[in-house]
């Protein structure tokens, strides 16, 4: 039987089945991508799951390649000189660390500059890269492919900012919708003549003519840039926000608003420093928050999401057999990390069977955290005891996984910690609970005491490790398991699923069966 017909078996649920030994699917294990962009030159190296892949290497150079384009029509010969030195660097690293080779790409700097053609060969005679300079079309499509990794649901629009140039893109359904590009980047904007009210005029001309090019855009707007996640982060310190985490960050037009004035009002240096920006970043902040106002202002979203993901991240997509596409990024780098990571890999899977009779009514958008919980349940247990709780909570809410809101992350977060310890007070994570309704901490509670209990009744794979059975109108809660399971349950489990019924307040009974 093929792999594609196997990932299709009922038995391993609406999931599909692993598909880590697909060959398509495996040559995506290690993959090289280089953005040349008008501010920085980034090199990510993707590790991992091919559906959500970790960030093997990760390495930025702030260049300005575009710096005095609009006046010059050349490349900084500074920037220049340093991007050639990065991609140098690069491409070695790569040869050492045995890569096939590097996907690079260069947006808007490099394709408007009269001397962008030579640099590209310079690139190429120096270090043996080929420079594949990308339109604005395209530049917009590979962003909205990186959202999507991301976001396989995703829909709304796309606004992606470089230093020369701003990209808009609309996605729904799976797919890139209309795309249009504009001079709207930082770089461009501070060279304007006139101060910041000919700077704001030009930029509400321009938007008026994009909004009047791809029409209303009434629904998530989704942010992509160094820019925007800057000045996420600005937002994060003016509210007190209490995990700094950038990706899926959430914003309405009303906080985007207040921000822009804490911003206006405070002193540079000490936003920068107390946020965590740089201060090249820090100096673009003023040229990206007038055009996000305007934006908001012109498209009026419903909401405001932050995407880490973009371009880099749309090159990867972009490689993808259409039957990766359609995983879920989530349950995808879960199955890796535990495959990777787990003492009993496979074991997740029936442990998920295990404790949904627990969550019967349980809509899809929780029963995949619930997976990911499952799957993800073992994979620290390298950690010191007294710090595995702890250390669960803290890699699940900050790690780079695509398809999370915020809340989704604590409520894995507090699920893994429960799997390791009764109560969840008295930790440096409590002022993070509070993204989580107290409804939703409860079942994050009953799950990892789930969890915490049936990691004890682990047995052979082809052997019945019980089941649970739950009557939430009788408050009853039965364990059914095999004669052959009985000298699992000891004192310690026993324990542990007095727990659990305490948690779900309700009464305890076990059944053992021949």
């Amino acid at each position: 039987m093929d792999q594609i017909a196997e990932a299709k078996i009922p038995d391993w649920g609406s999931f599909g089945k692993p598909l880590f030994d697909n060959p398509e699917v495996r040559a995506l294990s290690r993959v090289g991508v280089v953005d040349v962009g008008s501010n920085s030159v980034r090199m990510v190296i993707f590790d991992g799951a091919a559906r959500s892949p970790a960030y093997f290497y990760n390495e930025k150079i702030m260049c300005e390649l575009g710096a005095g384009l609009s006046e010059s029509g050349r490349l900084n010969p500074r920037g220049r000189k340093r991007a050639l030195i990065a991609l140098r660097r690069f491409q070695h690293l790569a040869d050492d660390l045995g890569l096939p080779g590097l996907h690079v790409v260069a947006t808007a700097a490099v394709r408007e500059a009269e001397d962008g053609p030579d640099f590209c060969d310079q690139v190429h005679s120096e270090t043996g890269l080929t420079v594949r300079v990308i339109d604005g079309g395209e530049e917009a499509r590979l962003s909205a492919q990186g959202v999507l990794l991301g976001w396989p649901g995703a829909y709304g629009l796309i606004c992606d900012i470089g230093g020369s140039s701003m990209e808009l893109a609309e996605i729904g359904d799976g797919q890139v919708g209309h795309r249009l590009t504009s001079a709207l980047g930082p770089l461009k904007l501070r060279d304007i003549k006139g101060g910041r009210r000919a700077r704001k005029a030009h930029i509400k001309a321009t938007m008026e003519e994009l909004r009047d090019q791809l029409g209303p855009q009434r629904d998530r707007l989704f942010l992509v840039g160094g820019s925007w996640r800057a000045f996420a982060r600005l937002d994060m310190l003016r509210r007190g926000y209490p995990l700094n985490v950038l990706h899926e960050y959430r914003m309405t037009t009303k906080q985007v608003h207040e921000t822009i004035k804490f911003i206006e009002k405070g002193d540079p240096n000490q936003l920068r420093s107390h946020a965590g920006v740089s201060s090249s970043r820090m100096a673009l902040i003023p040229y990206a928050m007038d055009v996000l106002a305007r934006l908001i202002r012109t498209f009026k979203p419903k909401d405001i999401a932050i995407s880490s993901y973009g371009i880099r991240e749309g090159l990867l997509y972009e490689q993808m057999p259409q039957i990766l596409r359609d995983r879920d990024p989530l349950i995808e780098a879960s199955r890796f990390s535990e495959a990777k990571d787990a003492r009993l890999p496979g074991f997740g899977k029936h442990l998920f069977d295990f404790v949904m009779p627990l969550f019967k009514s349980a809509p899809d958008v929780r029963i995949r955290l619930i997976k990911a919980a499952c799957l993800l349940h073992d994979v620290s247990w390298r950690a010191h005891p007294d710090y595995r709780a702890e250390i669960c909570f803290d890699n699940v809410t900050r790690a780079n996984l695509g398809g999370l809101k915020h809340s989704e992350r604590v409520f894995i977060g507090l699920a893994l910690q429960h799997r390791y310890r009764n109560k969840r007070e008295g930790n440096r994570f409590e002022p993070i609970y509070k993204l989580l309704d107290e409804k939703d901490q409860k079942q994050a509670e009953i799950l990892g005491k789930a969890m915490r209990f049936g990691a004890m009744l682990w047995m052979h794979h082809d052997a019945k490790m019980g089941t649970l059975r739950f009557y939430p109108k009788k408050r009853q809660l039965e364990l059914r398991l095999p004669k052959a399971g009985e000298p699992l349950f000891s004192e310690v489990a026993e324990a542990r699923l007095n727990s659990l019924a305490n948690a779900l307040k309700s009464e305890v009974s076990v059944k053992i069966r021949g």
